[in-house]
């Protein structure tokens, strides 16, 4: 079982494929691991060696930071906005867009869903 970064990799899926399932690693940086490591994109996980898959982890350890670490790096940054009271962790504190999208209309996702308006609850009630 190929296991990298605290995570159990799909064993049909191919490499490149199966490193964007780690937490911080996308497209681009699973083609550049693979391209050091030397490894073709195409051979499934399930096909590795174990010692290349000891070599992409230690390529993984030594160069990024993925996983937990890097959820705590984030934590700790949003952390710090909110703390130095800063304009970016006043709109995270506030749960609003952090990075200057309108929110007149829209900006459901970081808002919520909508709160129903006092005035429209007392037209509902009336008509009953």
């Amino acid at each position: 079982m190929a296991r990298i970064a605290g995570l159990d990799l799909p064993k049909n899926k191919n490499i490149w494929i199966a490193l964007t399932y780690i937490y911080g690693i996308g497209n681009s940086l699973s083609s550049a691991i693979l391209e050091e490591a030397g490894i073709a994109y195409t051979r499934k996980v399930e096909e590795l060696k174990e010692d290349e898959l000891a070599i992409i982890r230690k390529i993984i350890e030594n160069k990024y930071k993925v996983g937990g670490d890097l959820k705590k790096d984030e934590k700790t940054n949003i952390k710090r906005l909110i703390d130095t009271n800063s304009y970016r962790g006043l709109r995270h504190k506030k749960g609003l867009p952090v990075r200057g999208q309108r929110t007149h209309t829209n900006a459901r996702t970081r808002k919520g869903p909508r709160r129903q308006t006092v005035g429209g609850l007392k037209k509902k009630e009336l008509k009953k």
